[in-house]
């Protein structure tokens, strides 16, 4: 326990809080058990971390953070640590990488384990992060009703701004981009030459780990990638080494075409499945695991059995990484708008056009010549242009959209 607190005082007291991520704000931290997912790399354990930090520095003793791939929780429990930490006036528990918690028992794991800690000790708040794929953790502990969850996105274009100290402004709304884009767009562009930014963000600028080794981030996207398929899924979806080979060779297959419109027959074909239900129970996982992004007609439909649309990679900085060669201008201008409208809203394929938000707003995007005479005459129709810094009317700039949360 003592080893814990060593390590736990050491992360807390080194972590910056300089600049915070826009969900730190709208976690409500009364409540007694918090969970945080989110993709491998997008910042979960900065967040609780700073969180600690802000506590810490109130009363250090109350405070402990830990991470359930430490070589303690092979031989001790979270249930245990949780009892001796009350002990000795702990408070706040702060719990890291809980889908590799070791169970002790068949049907007593870490989930369970929360449940019984919320409950035994209501003097305790838990604050506990997972990867995104946890939502296919079915697990022995009823928590959906004690739990708060949030879901932390990668870095907005905002936020990039904001953490390399080049602009700092609030979010601003979906309406407010509609409606008022011409006057924030120059608002905006009189500040700074906004199209450089944008164009270092879609290659470097979704996680925030870039500033730490800039010539290594590549190859930690890649390490995350690996870690993903090879460990993460396997674990939470109890899958064989075969059929991780086989969720690999998809990724490769549909990194190569994004947005790839689904050939479901020569994609089973190519890789040797038979069953269109596993096919679309791989790309279900992809999904889940925030490396592809699924684009339907209807989102109210069951996406474990449903055939996509199109499938996208789940941001620019991934198609930077795994399909250089296919990094087509028209694929990163759509990439960037799908991940950066369905964090917050509902996002669809329309019959026309490229996207509709929240069963409302129909979105066409292209360059700065982009028009919308193919498909004039349709209500709450707006032209998305590339390569413009101020918008005018139904034409808005592309990077505006990165200003949302």
């Amino acid at each position: 326990m003592q080893r814990l607190y060593e390590i736990s005082n050491k992360l807390i007291n080194k972590v910056k809080t300089d600049f915070k991520r826009s969900l730190y704000t709208e976690i409500d931290w009364q409540q007694r058990l918090i969970e945080i997912t989110g993709s491998r790399g997008v910042g979960k354990t900065t967040m609780m971390l700073q969180k600690a930090k802000e506590l810490f520095e109130k009363n250090s003793p109350a405070v402990i953070y830990i991470s359930l791939d430490d070589a303690y929780f092979f031989n001790n429990s979270i249930i245990e640590t949780a009892e001796q930490f009350q002990k000795y006036g702990g408070k706040y528990m702060f719990i890291d990488e809980v889908h590799k918690y070791p169970a002790k028992y068949k049907t007593y794991d870490w989930s369970a384990e929360l449940k019984n800690i919320y409950d035994r000790y209501p003097e305790l708040s838990i604050t506990y992060t997972g990867s995104s794929i946890i939502e296919l953790y079915k697990g022995h502990g009823d928590l959906s009703r004690r739990k708060s969850s949030y879901k932390l996105n990668g870095m907005s274009f905002r936020e990039y701004l904001y953490m390399n100290n080049t602009l700092k402004i609030p979010t601003i709304t979906l309406q407010d981009v509609i409606n008022k884009n011409s006057t924030i767009s120059a608002t905006i562009s009189n500040k700074i030459k906004i199209l450089p930014h944008f164009k270092n963000y879609l290659s470097t600028g979704y996680y925030p780990f870039y500033n730490e080794n800039p010539e290594q981030y590549n190859q930690r996207i890649k390490n995350i990638i690996n870690v993903i398929l090879e460990v993460d899924i396997p674990s939470i979806a109890e899958i064989n080494y075969d059929t991780t080979g086989k969720i690999k060779t998809m990724l490769a297959v549909l990194s190569t075409s994004v947005p790839y419109t689904p050939n479901l027959t020569k994609l089973s074909d190519s890789l040797q499945i038979a069953d269109l239900r596993t096919m679309y129970k791989y790309f279900y996982f992809l999904e889940k695991a925030e490396l592809i992004t699924l684009l339907n007609s209807n989102t109210k439909a069951n996406k474990l059995f449903q055939k996509p649309e199109k499938i996208y990679l789940n941001n620019t900085n991934l198609i930077n990484v795994i399909s250089p060669e296919k990094k087509e201008t028209g694929t990163i201008r759509e990439t960037f708008f799908l991940n950066q409208l369905k964090y917050l809203h509902e996002i669809n394929y329309p019959k026309k056009a490229d996207f509709i938000i929240n069963n409302e707003y129909i979105f066409e995007i292209g360059g700065k010549n982009k028009t919308g005479k193919q498909i004039e005459n349709i209500e709450n129709l707006y032209i998305v242009q590339d390569d413009i810094e101020i918008g005018f009317a139904n034409k808005i700039p592309l990077w505006l959209f990165g200003f949302l949360y």
